[in-house]
Order: C-alpha cells, then structure tokens, then sequence
C-alpha cells in the first residue's frame, strides 16, 4: 500500500506539474551558462589580439627605420620589447624576410630559423593570432614593411591568458552559487504553483467523492481554471443524465408493474363476479369472457412491445440490414392500416416524389411507418386526414407523416418519445394504446442513424419528420 501511494504521488499532476517548473528555470541556466563562459573566453581572446596587433604596428616603423630588423643594436627597443614582453608574461620574437629570429626578448633562440605557418602567411601581408589551448598563450604575427611597403619581417608577440581561466573559475563560482539559489527558487515556485494548481482538482476530487458516497448530487462550483470549469459543467451534465435516466428506469418499472397488473385485475374483477355469482345467464358469461379476452389481447400487446423495446436496447444489438424498395413497403403497411381508417373515416393519402431504395431493417422500419401512421390514424377526429410524403436526396430519405387529428399539448411535446408517457391519458386508454409505439418508433430510427422530430399544436394536429441515411454504415464498436 506504501509503495502503492508512492507511485500515485509521482504520478499526480502536482508533482508532474512542480517537475515541469522545476526544468523551466534549471534548464535555461545549464544551457545559457555554459554558452555565456564560452562566448567569454572567444570575445577576450579576440580583444587581445586586436590590441596586440596594433601595437605591434605602431612599432613598425621603429623596428624597420632603426635597422633593428637587420640585427643592429637599439638599447632603448629592447628596453621597450622587453618591457613589453614582461607585462604580458610573455615573449617577443622578430623574424627578417629570411624567416631567421633576429631579436628575441628571452635571447636564447637569436639565428635560428624558424617555420610555421602563421609566420610565412604574416610574410604575405596578413595578421594572425592563434590561441594554444595547451599552454594558454596567445600569439600574435604581425608584418614589417618598409616605406616602399614591401614586407622584410614579422614581429611575433606572445601573451599568457591564464588570467582567462582565472575568471572563468570565479564566473564558475558565482554559477555555482546561482543554480543553488535558482534551483531553491524553483523549488519553492513549483511546490507553491503545485498546491495552486492541485487545490481545484482536489476539490473536484472530493466533490466527486461525496457525490459516490451520496452526500450530494453535483459538482460543487469550481471557480478556477477554464478548462476544469468547463469539466465540472459536463460532469453536472452528465450526473443530471444519470440522475434523469435512474429516474426513467424507476418510472419505467412503476409503468410496467402498472401497465401489466391492469389487465390482469381487470381479468381477476372479471372472474370473481363470475364466480361469486349464480345462475349466470350465458349471455353474461359471454360478455365477460370477451372482456377478458380483450384484456389477454391488451396484455399480450404491452409484452410484445416491451420485447421490442428490450431487443432495441440490447447491448450489442444488431440490423438485418439489406435494399429496400422503401415506396412499396409504405404503399404495403398502408393498406394494411386501411380497415382502420376507413372505420375510423380517415382519409389516407401517400405521396411519393421519387423511387428510393435504401439500405434498413425492413422489419424494425416497418415498426416505425406503422406506428407513425396509424397515431395519426387514431388520434385523429372523424372525417379527418393523413398525409404520408416520400422524398430523398443524395444522401438522406425523408418520410414526412401530417395528420390534422387532436395535436400535443405543448408541454408534452418533449417527452411523448418517453416509454409509457400518453400526452392525452383518457383518449389513449380508449383506443387501447400501450405508450410504447413512438419510443419503439424512436429507438428503431436511432439504430438506422437517423433522426426524428416533431411539430405539433393542440387541436391542430402534428407532423413527424424522420431522416434516415439511404447507405446503412454501422457505428464503431467503443
């Protein structure tokens, strides 16, 4: 359980958040600072051998003009180059045209003949400086002309750069110094910013928690972020749903034990007065038995529908899709319903704008044109009419189902699409409805990936749209 709670620490978005802050301020440092010192090191190097190169040029006419470039004594030249090689802890040497070291501040390499690369180039009229790593020294090669301007030698200056290493020691020191405080500040940054950040997640945390162990039914309101803003509205959403859908099923339940114990008392009221009487004349048993051969036909309805229903929501349920001539199905369930209508003295009109053959369940889609029309067959007044039209484009069919009947309440409109809901209660029981067609009727077009909607005005009558797709294209399975 200890190394449990370990890993969900490291794993938490605090500590990942106060790693990140953490990064951001070291990170910057362990890059800049090294970049910093090397950027030091070339820019001085550079600065120096600017200086020296031109101060071995304001020499020139010196060294050349004295005949010091030949070898000739100059008392007051040396004094002054070996001054100057002094202060620069360094060396001074003159090389003449013949490559050969005519004066040297140390006296020990005078004759001797000396070749690099530096030298000959210098010899050509360029200035150059070379730094050696090894022995931190700095050497300059400057030309020597004569007023004519041709070169006759080269003045080389050599410059110790310890004190380089020096400073960079000392910036090393105040580096060091600075990632310590750096590192202490981000740390005490990133645990501050980490308990900023982590206090509405673990208020959301805890708000969840109560809503688990039912102290309460929402989110609480999370004044912070954006974003968890935006989180604790969908989860209040999504527990309204929730609440909305136990609600149902509760409904639903209640719905069914009533819808179902109905007939059944009805059948039980119908046998005890048979039974509790004597004599009955056969003409009253008959009329009782026809009751309850009514009430048998109800109750098998509602169980027919409810298995509808229970086969639509079932998990993982499947279409038997295939290409239906969607013209001819509705002209066949028309005249199916027509002995209703014409008892009823409903007028039935379909009209169709084009062939179409779509991809459906021809068995559950039968469900729905048959309930759509034959409620607007039943719901409808004597001598009224139903208008059916069939049209598509190129990717949707429509069906559009119009009656001038009794209408929906406004308020009802909504929820008429809710198992066992009846907008007119009295007028449903009357024609023996089950509050479950347009439910089966709504579930069965969802699983076709279409939609349904409904316009409707009391005393008016209503009109039910439905879109469905003509290519069936199954949904990926999550």
């Amino acid at each position: 359980m200890e190394n449990k709670n370990r890993f969900s620490v490291l794993h938490s978005l605090g500590f990942k958040n106060a790693i990140i802050i953490i990064l951001i301020g070291i990170i910057p440092f362990l890059v800049c600072v090294p970049i910093y010192l090397r950027a030091y090191k070339a820019v001085s190097i550079r600065t120096d051998a600017a200086n020296l190169m031109a101060q071995a040029a304001q020499y020139n006419n010196q060294i050349v003009t004295s005949g010091y470039i030949l070898g000739e004594h100059n008392s007051l030249l040396d004094t002054e180059l070996k001054a100057i090689a002094d202060s620069y802890n360094g060396r001074l040497l003159i090389v003449n045209s013949g490559l050969t070291i005519v004066k040297d501040s140390f006296s020990v390499d005078v004759g001797k003949t000396v070749i690099w690369d530096n030298i000959i180039r210098s010899m050509q009229g360029e200035s150059l400086y070379y730094y050696d790593d090894n022995t931190k020294y700095l050497i300059v090669s400057v030309p020597l002309s004569n007023s004519d301007g041709k070169i006759v030698g080269t003045l080389i200056i050599n410059k110790s750069m310890e004190y380089i290493n020096q400073n960079l020691d000392i910036f090393a020191s105040y580096g060091l110094i600075g990632a310590v405080i750096i590192i202490s500040l981000s740390v005490i940054v990133a645990i501050l910013a980490s308990l900023h950040f982590s206090k509405p997640m673990k208020k959301m945390s805890d708000g969840l928690d109560a809503i688990i162990r039912e102290y309460s039914n929402e989110l609480p309101d999370v004044k912070s972020y954006r974003e968890l803003e935006e989180v604790s509205e969908k989860f209040n959403e999504v527990i309204k749903k929730l609440q909305a859908i136990d609600q149902s099923r509760q409904e639903f339940v209640s719905n069914v034990s009533h819808e179902l114990k109905t007939p059944l008392t009805s059948m039980k009221v119908l046998a005890d007065s048979l039974n509790g009487s004597e004599d009955v004349p056969i003409e009253m048993y008959r009329e009782f038995m026809v009751d309850i051969g009514d009430e048998i036909d109800r109750e098998t309805k509602i169980i027919n529908d409810l298995l509808s229903l229970v086969r639509m929501d079932k998990s993982g349920a499947k279409l038997n899709v295939s290409a239906v001539n969607i013209n001819e199905l509705i002209e066949h369930i028309l005249k199916r319903l027509k002995p209703i209508a014409e008892k009823a003295d409903i007028e039935v009109v379909f009209e169709s704008f084009r062939p179409i053959v779509a991809e459906v369940d021809e068995v559950k889609f039968t469900l729905v044109i048959t309930n759509l029309v034959e409620n607007a067959i039943k719901y409808n007044e004597e001598g009224g009419w139903v208008h059916i039209s069939l049209n598509s484009d190129h990717q949707f069919f429509y069906i559009k189902v119009e009656d001038n009947g009794l209408g929906i309440p406004e308020e009802s409109v909504d929820y008429i699409f809710d198992r066992f809901y009846r907008a007119d209660k009295s007028h449903s029981r009357e024609i023996g409805g089950t509050g479950l067609g347009l439910a089966i009727t709504k579930n069965a077009i969802a699983m076709h990936n279409g939609e349904i909607k409904v316009r409707s005005k009391l005393g008016e009558g209503s009109t039910f749209d439905v879109r469905i797709p003509l290519n069936y294209i199954e949904k990926e399975a999550h």
